[in-house]
């Protein structure tokens, strides 16, 4: 096999020849962690075959994106620097669900899918679980999975860290596990080992100290002033949350943060779907006029069944309320002053929401996902707890209270209340007083 096209350092070269049978490793971002795995998976495919056997091979990625990626990058590029002409399959997984496949010609198969509990059942097969951090229920699919390779498959598993709230930090930090090969490969071991890249413009050009421990220097990062944490983001984000052709018709509820300079606008809309609040659509807006803003806020109350809107109303926001409230009525627009209370308030409902599961939100969308974790909460000198975030070129949190201002407008105006939101459902109207 020809494997003279394939640049390996040192590091990937001692990831791919541990032989073990449980290997997990740590790398840092960009540094060829999916491409050494996925040439470990066609080598091993490939001694299979020249021995007239068969094995398998199922590769779990944090999305459908990500498991395109590992076939077509990974997969794909290998076989075509060995010579070997491959053909990827899209067969159907579940009505929802495609997987990807590449079949050899003895029967060897590489299937990638995106990971959840139940594509992680059902195979019999090696495992690659890549990005393992990231996936949405990683408690819930390793569960689901382990089973599957338990009559002496394989599984390897790697990861960029993604906070302590997940089982890749388990798998990584249990020490006492000796059943596990553990590798980790920061940017300057990567460096160290031949990776070609420039560590200090990097590091200056990212400009984010938190990120760069994280993604580069693979710092396990204390989350414990962050209001929403990794593992509570990842167990509300689903394939199907964030596209509007998706809306059935069910009542929505609107939330949006308002700003002219600097920081986005953003407008985030909810179906209740059942007993869960599915986001059907984000808008980000930057640097836009409020007329224009105001335009976007009517597309939105033209195409959804808006029971119920929370606007921003400090500073600029004063003017947008009362032109939305003369457009789409003062019992569907509602205002919201932004002082402690309210703060407090509006994000004590969204964290419930999010431990209870009663929302869905887009996969694999890094800027929402930043977001949402960016805000903190802190305790003042005094004892008053306050919500502060980072303001950088992505925003300040915006999506974050766009999102809680949602979930404020519906557990004030919603049609059938939820269990865990339903102490004393109050109705709007309280709200309206001094408006109307």
């Amino acid at each position: 096999m020809a494997l003279n096209k394939t640049v390996l350092y040192d590091y990937q070269k001692r990831w791919l020849n541990d032989k073990s049978r449980f290997k997990v490793a740590m790398f840092a971002r960009q540094t060829g962690k999916t491409f050494t795995t996925t040439l470990e998976i066609v080598l091993d495919c490939l001694e299979a075959e020249t021995k007239g056997e068969r094995t398998r091979w199922v590769i779990l990625s944090r999305g459908e994106r990500q498991a395109k990626e590992a076939i077509n990058e990974g997969v794909k590029r290998h076989l075509e620097a060995m010579g070997i002409a491959c053909d990827v399959l899209e067969v159907p997984f579940s009505p929802t669900i495609n997987a990807l496949e590449v079949i050899f010609p003895n029967g060897s198969k590489i299937t990638a899918l995106p990971a959840n509990p139940d594509t992680a059942r059902g195979f019999s097969a090696n495992v690659f679980l890549d990005e393992f951090a990231f996936h949405a229920d990683s408690r819930e699919i390793w569960k689901a999975l382990f089973p599957v390779i338990s009559a002496g498959w394989k599984l390897r598993v790697v990861s960029t860290p993604n906070g302590k709230g997940n089982k890749f930090y388990e798998l990584m930090t249990d020490l006492k596990n000796k059943e596990w090969s553990r590798h980790t490969v920061d940017i300057h071991q990567a460096v160290k080992d031949g990776l070609p890249r420039n560590v200090e413009q990097l590091k200056k050009g990212l400009n984010d100290d938190d990120a760069w421990a994280q993604e580069f220097e693979l710092q396990w990062l204390d989350e414990a002033s962050s209001w929403l944490s990794y593992d509570l983001i990842d167990g509300v984000e689903h394939h199907h949350a964030g596209l509007p052709e998706l809306y059935t018709g069910n009542p929505c509820f609107v939330g949006m943060d308002i700003a002219v300079r600097g920081d986005l606008t953003v407008i985030w809309v909810i179906e209740l779907v059942g007993d869960v609040y599915w986001t059907r659509e984000i808008i980000t807006l930057k640097r836009v006029a409020l007329r224009e803003q105001l335009s976007e806020l009517d597309r939105v109350f033209k195409q959804y069944n808006v029971i119920s809107c929370y606007l921003d109303q400090t500073g600029m926001g004063e003017k947008m309320v009362e032109d939305a409230q003369y457009q789409h009525g003062k019992s569907r627009v509602q205002g919201v002053l932004f002082n402690v209370a309210a703060k407090l308030n509006m994000a004590t409902i969204g964290k419930n929401v999010f431990e209870d599961r009663q929302i869905r939100i887009p996969q694999g969308d890094n800027d929402l996902r930043e977001d949402l974790h960016k805000l903190k909460k802190v305790t003042g000198s005094t004892g008053q707890p306050r919500f502060i975030a980072e303001s950088d070129s992505k925003g300040h949190a915006d999506r974050t209270w766009a999102c809680f201002l949602a979930l404020t407008a519906a557990k004030d105006g919603v049609v059938t209340p939820l269990a865990p939101l339903s102490r004393k459902p109050r109705r709007s109207r309280r709200l309206t007083e001094g408006y109307e």
